[in-house]
Protein backbone atom coordinates (compact mmCIF):
# COMPACT_ATOMS: atom_id res chain seq x y z
CA UNK A 1 0.00 0.00 0.00
CA UNK A 2 1.13 3.54 -0.70
CA UNK A 3 1.38 6.06 2.16
CA UNK A 4 -1.71 7.78 0.74
CA UNK A 5 -3.68 4.52 0.64
CA UNK A 6 -2.77 3.88 4.27
CA UNK A 7 -4.19 7.27 5.22
CA UNK A 8 -7.45 6.51 3.41
CA UNK A 9 -7.65 3.16 5.19
CA UNK A 10 -7.01 4.80 8.57
CA UNK A 11 -9.82 7.28 7.93
CA UNK A 12 -12.18 4.43 7.06
CA UNK A 13 -11.24 2.51 10.23
CA UNK A 14 -11.79 5.63 12.35
CA UNK A 15 -15.28 6.02 10.91
CA UNK A 16 -16.00 2.36 11.72
CA UNK A 17 -14.83 2.84 15.30
CA UNK A 18 -17.04 5.91 15.65
CA UNK A 19 -20.10 3.89 14.67
CA UNK A 20 -19.27 0.86 16.80
CA UNK A 21 -19.10 -0.10 20.45
CA UNK A 22 -16.27 -2.50 19.72
CA UNK A 23 -12.74 -1.73 20.93
CA UNK A 24 -10.49 -0.11 18.34
CA UNK A 25 -8.28 -3.20 18.39
CA UNK A 26 -11.20 -5.41 17.36
CA UNK A 27 -12.21 -3.05 14.54
CA UNK A 28 -8.63 -2.95 13.26
CA UNK A 29 -8.41 -6.75 13.25
CA UNK A 30 -11.69 -6.98 11.37
CA UNK A 31 -10.41 -4.50 8.77
CA UNK A 32 -7.23 -6.52 8.34
CA UNK A 33 -9.21 -9.75 7.89
CA UNK A 34 -11.40 -8.13 5.24
CA UNK A 35 -8.44 -6.58 3.36
CA UNK A 36 -5.92 -9.37 2.97
CA UNK A 37 -3.87 -7.37 0.47
CA UNK A 38 -2.61 -5.22 3.33
CA UNK A 39 0.71 -6.54 4.58
CA UNK A 40 1.92 -6.51 8.17
CA UNK A 41 3.75 -3.20 7.71
CA UNK A 42 0.62 -1.68 6.21
CA UNK A 43 -1.56 -2.87 9.09
CA UNK A 44 0.94 -1.60 11.63
CA UNK A 45 1.14 1.83 9.98
CA UNK A 46 -2.65 2.08 9.81
CA UNK A 47 -3.02 1.06 13.46
CA UNK A 48 -0.38 3.58 14.53
CA UNK A 49 -2.23 6.36 12.70
CA UNK A 50 -5.58 5.32 14.17
CA UNK A 51 -4.29 5.36 17.74
CA UNK A 52 -2.44 8.64 17.23
CA UNK A 53 -5.70 10.19 16.09
CA UNK A 54 -7.82 8.71 18.88
CA UNK A 55 -5.43 9.87 21.61
CA UNK A 56 -5.42 13.42 20.20
CA UNK A 57 -9.05 13.41 19.11
CA UNK A 58 -10.21 16.42 21.11
CA UNK A 59 -7.41 18.61 19.78
CA UNK A 60 -7.95 17.40 16.22
CA UNK A 61 -11.72 17.99 16.28
CA UNK A 62 -11.08 21.49 17.57
CA UNK A 63 -8.46 22.18 14.90
CA UNK A 64 -10.73 20.94 12.12
CA UNK A 65 -13.60 23.20 13.10
CA UNK A 66 -15.67 20.59 14.93
CA UNK A 67 -15.52 17.91 12.25
CA UNK A 68 -15.36 14.39 13.69
CA UNK A 69 -15.15 12.23 10.56
CA UNK A 70 -12.11 10.06 9.97
CA UNK A 71 -10.89 12.02 6.97
CA UNK A 72 -10.83 15.33 8.85
CA UNK A 73 -9.10 13.78 11.86
CA UNK A 74 -6.40 12.19 9.70
CA UNK A 75 -5.77 15.47 7.88
CA UNK A 76 -5.53 17.28 11.20
CA UNK A 77 -3.09 14.69 12.52
CA UNK A 78 -0.76 15.17 9.55
CA UNK A 79 -0.52 18.85 10.42
CA UNK A 80 -0.65 18.91 14.23
CA UNK A 81 1.05 15.61 15.08
CA UNK A 82 3.36 14.93 12.13
CA UNK A 83 4.10 18.58 11.46
CA UNK A 84 3.67 18.33 7.69
CA UNK A 85 3.26 21.44 5.59
CA UNK A 86 0.20 22.14 3.46
CA UNK A 87 2.12 21.17 0.30
CA UNK A 88 3.18 17.85 1.84
CA UNK A 89 -0.37 17.08 2.93
CA UNK A 90 -1.73 17.92 -0.51
CA UNK A 91 0.74 15.51 -2.12
CA UNK A 92 -0.81 12.75 0.01
CA UNK A 93 -4.31 13.83 -1.08
CA UNK A 94 -3.94 13.77 -4.85
CA UNK A 95 -6.93 11.49 -5.39
CA UNK A 96 -4.80 9.05 -7.36
CA UNK A 97 -5.03 5.29 -6.89
CA UNK A 98 -6.48 4.30 -3.54
CA UNK A 99 -5.45 7.51 -1.83
CA UNK A 100 -7.83 10.14 -0.41
CA UNK A 101 -9.41 12.79 -2.60
CA UNK A 102 -7.86 16.29 -2.86
CA UNK A 103 -8.27 18.74 0.02
CA UNK A 104 -11.26 21.06 -0.05
CA UNK A 105 -10.97 24.83 0.33
CA UNK A 106 -12.26 24.57 3.90
CA UNK A 107 -9.73 21.83 4.80
CA UNK A 108 -6.86 23.94 3.48
CA UNK A 109 -8.11 26.86 5.53
CA UNK A 110 -8.24 24.81 8.73
CA UNK A 111 -4.69 23.54 8.24
CA UNK A 112 -3.21 26.94 7.54
CA UNK A 113 -5.18 28.65 10.31
CA UNK A 114 -3.83 26.37 13.05
CA UNK A 115 -5.78 25.47 16.20
CA UNK A 116 -5.38 28.83 17.94
CA UNK A 117 -5.55 29.02 21.72
CA UNK A 118 -6.84 25.70 22.99
CA UNK A 119 -9.37 25.43 25.81
CA UNK A 120 -8.08 23.51 28.82
CA UNK A 121 -10.06 20.36 28.10
CA UNK A 122 -8.79 20.25 24.52
CA UNK A 123 -5.17 20.73 25.55
CA UNK A 124 -5.55 18.03 28.22
CA UNK A 125 -7.08 15.59 25.74
CA UNK A 126 -10.15 14.86 27.87
CA UNK A 127 -13.87 14.92 27.10
CA UNK A 128 -15.08 18.33 28.22
CA UNK A 129 -17.63 17.08 30.76
CA UNK A 130 -15.05 15.23 32.91
CA UNK A 131 -12.68 18.17 33.36
CA UNK A 132 -14.44 19.61 36.42
CA UNK A 133 -14.37 16.16 38.00
CA UNK A 134 -10.60 15.98 37.44
CA UNK A 135 -10.03 19.46 38.83
CA UNK A 136 -11.87 18.61 42.05
CA UNK A 137 -10.03 15.32 42.45
CA UNK A 138 -6.50 16.31 41.47
CA UNK A 139 -6.36 20.08 41.92
CA UNK A 140 -3.35 21.68 40.25
CA UNK A 141 -2.18 18.25 39.03
CA UNK A 142 -5.25 17.61 36.91
CA UNK A 143 -3.53 18.29 33.56
CA UNK A 144 -0.65 15.96 34.44
CA UNK A 145 -3.13 13.25 35.42
CA UNK A 146 -5.06 13.78 32.19
CA UNK A 147 -1.96 13.60 30.03
CA UNK A 148 -0.68 10.37 31.59
CA UNK A 149 -4.13 8.82 31.25
CA UNK A 150 -4.62 9.73 27.59
CA UNK A 151 -1.28 10.17 25.85
CA UNK A 152 1.23 7.36 26.56
CA UNK A 153 0.73 3.78 25.54
CA UNK A 154 0.33 1.48 28.55
CA UNK A 155 2.83 -1.32 29.27
CA UNK A 156 1.81 -4.97 29.54
CA UNK A 157 1.60 -6.12 33.15
CA UNK A 158 1.67 -9.79 34.08
CA UNK A 159 0.70 -11.56 37.29
CA UNK A 160 2.87 -14.56 38.07
CA UNK A 161 0.90 -17.55 39.31
CA UNK A 162 2.95 -18.31 42.43
CA UNK A 163 0.74 -21.32 43.09
CA UNK A 164 2.63 -22.94 40.19
CA UNK A 165 6.00 -21.24 39.92
CA UNK A 166 8.10 -18.31 41.13
CA UNK A 167 8.55 -14.76 39.91
CA UNK A 168 12.24 -15.40 39.33
CA UNK A 169 11.41 -18.54 37.35
CA UNK A 170 9.04 -16.69 35.02
CA UNK A 171 11.47 -13.81 34.73
CA UNK A 172 14.07 -16.27 33.45
CA UNK A 173 11.51 -17.87 31.08
CA UNK A 174 10.58 -14.53 29.53
CA UNK A 175 14.19 -13.43 29.22
CA UNK A 176 15.00 -16.69 27.43
CA UNK A 177 12.10 -15.96 25.08
CA UNK A 178 13.79 -12.68 24.07
CA UNK A 179 11.73 -10.33 26.24
CA UNK A 180 12.89 -7.83 28.87
CA UNK A 181 10.63 -8.21 31.92
CA UNK A 182 10.89 -5.84 34.86
CA UNK A 183 9.55 -6.30 38.40
CA UNK A 184 6.47 -4.20 39.18
CA UNK A 185 7.02 -1.79 42.09
CA UNK A 186 3.85 -2.50 44.11
CA UNK A 187 2.81 -6.09 43.36
CA UNK A 188 5.42 -8.59 44.52
CA UNK A 189 4.15 -11.12 41.96
CA UNK A 190 4.03 -8.78 38.97
CA UNK A 191 6.23 -8.41 35.89
CA UNK A 192 6.06 -5.64 33.31
CA UNK A 193 6.75 -5.77 29.58
CA UNK A 194 7.11 -2.83 27.24
CA UNK A 195 4.26 -2.27 24.81
CA UNK A 196 6.77 -1.48 22.05
CA UNK A 197 7.00 -3.79 20.28
CA UNK A 198 3.75 -5.38 21.49
CA UNK A 199 4.49 -8.89 22.80
CA UNK A 200 2.26 -11.83 21.90
CA UNK A 201 1.87 -13.01 25.50
CA UNK A 202 -0.64 -15.75 24.73
CA UNK A 203 1.88 -17.47 22.44
CA UNK A 204 4.41 -17.78 25.26
CA UNK A 205 4.95 -21.17 26.88
CA UNK A 206 4.71 -19.46 30.29
CA UNK A 207 1.17 -18.39 29.44
CA UNK A 208 0.15 -21.79 28.05
CA UNK A 209 1.44 -23.48 31.20
CA UNK A 210 -0.61 -21.14 33.42
CA UNK A 211 2.45 -19.47 34.91
CA UNK A 212 1.28 -15.96 33.98
CA UNK A 213 -1.88 -13.97 33.35
CA UNK A 214 -2.21 -10.52 31.84
CA UNK A 215 -3.38 -8.24 34.66
CA UNK A 216 -2.59 -4.58 35.26
CA UNK A 217 -0.67 -3.97 38.47
CA UNK A 218 -3.48 -1.79 39.80
CA UNK A 219 -5.91 -4.66 39.39
CA UNK A 220 -3.50 -6.93 41.23
CA UNK A 221 -3.26 -4.45 44.11
CA UNK A 222 -7.06 -4.43 44.38
CA UNK A 223 -6.95 -8.20 44.95
CA UNK A 224 -4.23 -7.91 47.57
CA UNK A 225 -6.34 -5.45 49.62
CA UNK A 226 -8.89 -8.16 50.36
CA UNK A 227 -6.82 -9.85 53.06
CA UNK A 228 -7.74 -13.36 51.86
CA UNK A 229 -6.28 -16.09 54.09
CA UNK A 230 -6.49 -19.91 54.15
CA UNK A 231 -9.83 -21.30 55.27
CA UNK A 232 -11.86 -18.26 54.24
CA UNK A 233 -15.06 -18.09 52.23
CA UNK A 234 -14.47 -15.53 49.49
CA UNK A 235 -16.88 -13.99 46.97
CA UNK A 236 -16.01 -12.17 43.75
CA UNK A 237 -19.42 -10.59 43.26
CA UNK A 238 -18.88 -9.11 39.77
CA UNK A 239 -16.50 -11.58 38.14
CA UNK A 240 -16.58 -10.17 34.60
CA UNK A 241 -13.62 -11.52 32.65
CA UNK A 242 -12.28 -13.33 35.69
CA UNK A 243 -8.98 -11.53 36.18
CA UNK A 244 -9.58 -10.82 39.87
CA UNK A 245 -11.21 -14.23 40.35
CA UNK A 246 -7.93 -15.81 39.28
CA UNK A 247 -5.96 -13.49 41.55
CA UNK A 248 -8.13 -14.36 44.54
CA UNK A 249 -7.93 -18.07 43.71
CA UNK A 250 -4.15 -17.86 43.73
CA UNK A 251 -4.24 -16.37 47.23
CA UNK A 252 -5.92 -19.55 48.44
CA UNK A 253 -3.10 -21.83 47.33
CA UNK A 254 0.24 -22.75 48.92
CA UNK A 255 2.98 -20.55 47.47
CA UNK A 256 5.65 -22.29 45.39
CA UNK A 257 9.15 -21.41 46.61
CA UNK A 258 11.07 -23.04 43.76
CA UNK A 259 10.31 -22.96 40.06
CA UNK A 260 9.16 -26.38 38.80
CA UNK A 261 11.94 -28.37 37.18
CA UNK A 262 11.60 -29.78 33.70
CA UNK A 263 11.38 -33.53 33.42
CA UNK A 264 14.68 -35.17 32.46
CA UNK A 265 15.11 -35.52 28.75
CA UNK A 266 14.71 -39.08 27.56
CA UNK A 267 17.73 -40.79 26.02
CA UNK A 268 17.77 -41.07 22.22
CA UNK A 269 16.03 -44.22 21.05
CA UNK A 270 17.45 -46.29 18.18
CA UNK A 271 14.88 -47.68 15.76
CA UNK A 272 14.89 -50.98 13.79
CA UNK A 273 16.16 -50.71 10.23
CA UNK A 274 15.35 -53.10 7.37
CA UNK A 275 18.96 -52.88 6.16
CA UNK A 276 20.35 -54.28 9.39
CA UNK A 277 22.97 -52.75 11.63
CA UNK A 278 22.13 -50.75 14.67
CA UNK A 279 19.12 -49.19 13.02
CA UNK A 280 18.31 -45.63 12.07
CA UNK A 281 19.77 -42.64 13.83
CA UNK A 282 18.34 -41.94 17.28
CA UNK A 283 15.16 -39.96 17.03
CA UNK A 284 15.15 -36.49 18.64
CA UNK A 285 12.97 -36.25 21.70
CA UNK A 286 10.61 -33.34 22.41
CA UNK A 287 11.88 -30.51 24.62
CA UNK A 288 11.13 -31.35 28.25
CA UNK A 289 8.35 -29.47 29.96
CA UNK A 290 7.95 -28.57 33.58
CA UNK A 291 6.05 -31.09 35.64
CA UNK A 292 2.48 -29.96 36.36
CA UNK A 293 1.99 -28.66 39.87
CA UNK A 294 -0.84 -30.24 41.85
CA UNK A 295 -2.74 -27.53 43.71
CA UNK A 296 -5.12 -27.90 46.63
CA UNK A 297 -7.22 -24.85 47.43
CA UNK A 298 -7.35 -23.59 51.00
CA UNK A 299 -10.33 -21.25 50.46
CA UNK A 300 -13.92 -21.52 49.25
CA UNK A 301 -14.13 -19.12 46.32
CA UNK A 302 -17.40 -18.13 44.64
CA UNK A 303 -17.51 -16.01 41.48
CA UNK A 304 -20.78 -14.41 40.39
CA UNK A 305 -21.83 -12.63 37.23
CA UNK A 306 -25.11 -11.80 35.51
CA UNK A 307 -23.88 -13.11 32.13
CA UNK A 308 -23.39 -16.87 31.74
CA UNK A 309 -21.01 -16.46 28.79
CA UNK A 310 -18.58 -14.51 30.95
CA UNK A 311 -18.59 -17.28 33.53
CA UNK A 312 -18.04 -19.89 30.81
CA UNK A 313 -15.04 -17.93 29.55
CA UNK A 314 -13.46 -18.06 33.02
CA UNK A 315 -13.44 -21.87 33.15
CA UNK A 316 -10.50 -22.46 30.77
CA UNK A 317 -8.53 -19.72 32.51
CA UNK A 318 -9.03 -21.42 35.87
CA UNK A 319 -8.02 -24.77 34.39
CA UNK A 320 -4.86 -23.34 32.84
CA UNK A 321 -3.92 -21.69 36.14
CA UNK A 322 -4.60 -24.89 38.05
CA UNK A 323 -7.00 -23.20 40.47
CA UNK A 324 -10.69 -23.59 41.21
CA UNK A 325 -13.75 -21.45 41.87
CA UNK A 326 -17.47 -22.07 42.13
CA UNK A 327 -18.91 -20.10 39.19
CA UNK A 328 -22.51 -19.02 39.68
CA UNK A 329 -25.01 -17.06 37.62
CA UNK A 330 -26.35 -14.04 39.47
CA UNK A 331 -30.02 -13.20 39.00
CA UNK A 332 -30.91 -9.82 37.49
CA UNK A 333 -32.35 -8.78 40.83
CA UNK A 334 -29.50 -10.21 42.86
CA UNK A 335 -30.96 -13.68 43.30
CA UNK A 336 -28.93 -16.85 43.60
CA UNK A 337 -26.85 -15.89 46.64
CA UNK A 338 -29.22 -16.88 49.41
CA UNK A 339 -26.98 -19.64 50.80
CA UNK A 340 -24.12 -17.17 51.30
CA UNK A 341 -25.94 -14.39 53.14
CA UNK A 342 -23.73 -13.30 56.08
CA UNK A 343 -21.39 -16.24 55.37
CA UNK A 344 -18.47 -14.65 53.50
CA UNK A 345 -15.20 -13.60 55.11
CA UNK A 346 -14.38 -11.44 52.08
CA UNK A 347 -16.57 -9.96 49.36
CA UNK A 348 -14.88 -8.15 46.48
CA UNK A 349 -17.14 -5.92 44.40
CA UNK A 350 -15.37 -4.90 41.21
CA UNK A 351 -18.36 -2.84 40.14
CA UNK A 352 -19.39 -1.98 36.57
CA UNK A 353 -18.00 1.45 35.71
CA UNK A 354 -17.00 3.78 32.88
CA UNK A 355 -13.58 2.15 32.58
CA UNK A 356 -12.08 5.65 32.48
CA UNK A 357 -9.04 4.35 34.37
CA UNK A 358 -8.13 2.29 31.31
CA UNK A 359 -8.35 5.06 28.72
CA UNK A 360 -4.61 4.80 28.04
CA UNK A 361 -5.38 1.27 26.76
CA UNK A 362 -8.70 2.07 25.07
CA UNK A 363 -8.68 5.82 24.33
CA UNK A 364 -11.69 5.46 22.04
CA UNK A 365 -13.88 4.86 25.11
CA UNK A 366 -13.22 8.39 26.35
CA UNK A 367 -15.11 9.84 23.41
CA UNK A 368 -18.01 7.42 23.73
CA UNK A 369 -18.75 8.22 27.37
CA UNK A 370 -21.69 10.52 28.15
CA UNK A 371 -22.69 12.21 31.43
CA UNK A 372 -25.91 10.19 31.54
CA UNK A 373 -23.89 6.96 31.47
CA UNK A 374 -21.86 8.00 34.50
CA UNK A 375 -25.10 8.73 36.37
CA UNK A 376 -26.54 5.37 35.38
CA UNK A 377 -23.42 3.53 36.48
CA UNK A 378 -23.37 5.31 39.84
CA UNK A 379 -26.94 4.22 40.54
CA UNK A 380 -26.10 0.66 39.50
CA UNK A 381 -23.03 0.59 41.74
CA UNK A 382 -25.06 1.69 44.76
CA UNK A 383 -27.56 -1.08 44.09
CA UNK A 384 -24.86 -3.73 43.61
CA UNK A 385 -22.97 -2.73 46.77
CA UNK A 386 -26.18 -2.89 48.76
CA UNK A 387 -26.84 -6.46 47.58
CA UNK A 388 -23.26 -7.68 47.86
CA UNK A 389 -22.84 -6.35 51.39
CA UNK A 390 -25.52 -8.77 52.61
CA UNK A 391 -23.09 -11.65 52.03
CA UNK A 392 -20.44 -10.34 54.45
CA UNK A 393 -20.43 -11.99 57.85
CA UNK A 394 -19.77 -10.04 61.07
CA UNK A 395 -16.08 -9.23 61.15
CA UNK A 396 -15.82 -9.88 57.41
CA UNK A 397 -14.36 -7.50 54.85
CA UNK A 398 -16.03 -5.74 51.90
CA UNK A 399 -13.82 -4.18 49.22
CA UNK A 400 -15.42 -1.86 46.65
CA UNK A 401 -13.33 -1.39 43.48
CA UNK A 402 -13.71 0.38 40.16
CA UNK A 403 -11.33 1.04 37.27
CA UNK A 404 -12.67 4.58 37.03
CA UNK A 405 -11.04 7.98 37.53
CA UNK A 406 -14.33 9.80 38.11
CA UNK A 407 -15.71 11.01 41.45
CA UNK A 408 -19.22 10.64 40.07
CA UNK A 409 -18.73 6.88 40.30
CA UNK A 410 -16.08 6.39 42.98
CA UNK A 411 -16.50 8.80 45.89
CA UNK A 412 -20.17 9.34 45.12
CA UNK A 413 -20.88 5.60 45.39
CA UNK A 414 -18.75 5.13 48.50
CA UNK A 415 -20.49 8.09 50.17
CA UNK A 416 -23.91 6.65 49.41
CA UNK A 417 -22.95 3.21 50.72
CA UNK A 418 -21.57 4.60 53.96
CA UNK A 419 -24.69 6.67 54.54
CA UNK A 420 -26.99 3.68 53.95
CA UNK A 421 -24.93 1.06 55.80
CA UNK A 422 -23.76 2.20 59.24
CA UNK A 423 -23.16 -1.47 60.10
CA UNK A 424 -19.98 -1.28 58.00
CA UNK A 425 -16.95 0.51 59.43
CA UNK A 426 -14.15 1.92 57.27
CA UNK A 427 -10.88 -0.02 57.39
CA UNK A 428 -7.78 2.15 56.91
CA UNK A 429 -5.94 1.14 53.76
CA UNK A 430 -2.72 0.94 55.79
CA UNK A 431 -4.25 -1.99 57.69
CA UNK A 432 -5.07 -3.78 54.44
CA UNK A 433 -1.52 -3.66 53.08
CA UNK A 434 -0.14 -6.68 54.91
CA UNK A 435 -0.38 -9.22 52.08
CA UNK A 436 2.84 -10.99 51.13
CA UNK A 437 1.97 -10.25 47.50
CA UNK A 438 2.63 -6.54 48.13
CA UNK A 439 6.12 -5.06 48.23
CA UNK A 440 7.49 -2.97 51.08
CA UNK A 441 7.49 -0.02 48.67
CA UNK A 442 3.76 -0.57 48.15
CA UNK A 443 3.05 -0.44 51.86
CA UNK A 444 4.85 2.88 52.06
CA UNK A 445 3.57 4.50 48.87
CA UNK A 446 -0.03 3.25 48.91
CA UNK A 447 -0.35 3.99 52.60
CA UNK A 448 0.78 7.54 51.92
CA UNK A 449 -1.69 7.92 49.05
CA UNK A 450 -4.55 6.79 51.32
CA UNK A 451 -3.36 9.34 53.91
CA UNK A 452 -4.72 7.35 56.84
CA UNK A 453 -8.11 6.82 55.21
CA UNK A 454 -9.97 3.80 53.90
CA UNK A 455 -10.05 4.92 50.28
CA UNK A 456 -7.24 4.50 47.75
CA UNK A 457 -6.87 6.00 44.31
CA UNK A 458 -4.34 4.71 41.78
CA UNK A 459 -3.59 6.39 38.47
CA UNK A 460 -1.06 6.35 35.63
CA UNK A 461 0.49 9.58 36.94
CA UNK A 462 0.64 8.70 40.65
CA UNK A 463 1.39 4.96 40.59
CA UNK A 464 2.15 4.01 36.98
CA UNK A 465 -0.91 1.75 36.90
CA UNK A 466 -4.30 2.00 35.29
CA UNK A 467 -6.72 4.21 37.19
CA UNK A 468 -8.36 2.38 40.10
CA UNK A 469 -10.41 3.34 43.13
CA UNK A 470 -10.84 1.12 46.20
CA UNK A 471 -12.66 1.50 49.50
CA UNK A 472 -12.31 -1.05 52.32
CA UNK A 473 -14.95 -1.86 54.96
CA UNK A 474 -15.63 -4.33 57.77
CA UNK A 475 -19.02 -5.47 58.98
CA UNK A 476 -19.37 -4.62 62.66
CA UNK A 477 -22.96 -5.73 63.20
Amino acid sequence: MTPAARLAAAASVLDSIAHSRQPAEVVLKAWGAANRYAGSKDRRAIADRVYKVIRARGRLVWAMGGREDGRALVIGSLSLIDGLSLDEIELLHSGEGYGPRPLSKQERARITAGPGELPGWVAAGLPEFVVEDFKITFGDRWTEEAHELMAPRAPIDLRVNVAKTTVAGVEAELTEAGLSPERTPWSAVGLRLSAEPPPNVQALEAFKQGHIEIQDEGSQVACWLTGVEPGMTVVDYCAGGGGKTLGLAMLGQPIVTKAPKAEAEAAPVATWSPVGGEGAAPQPQPKPKAKPVEITSTIRLFAYDVVQKRLDNIRPRLARAGVTADLRLLGQNGGGVEDLVRQADVVLVDAPCSGSGTWRRRPEDAWRLKPSEVERLHALQVQILDRASALVKPGGRLVFVTCSMLRGENEATADAFEENHPEFAPVPVAQALNASTLTDAARERLGALADGGHRLRLSPASTGTDGFFAAVYERTA
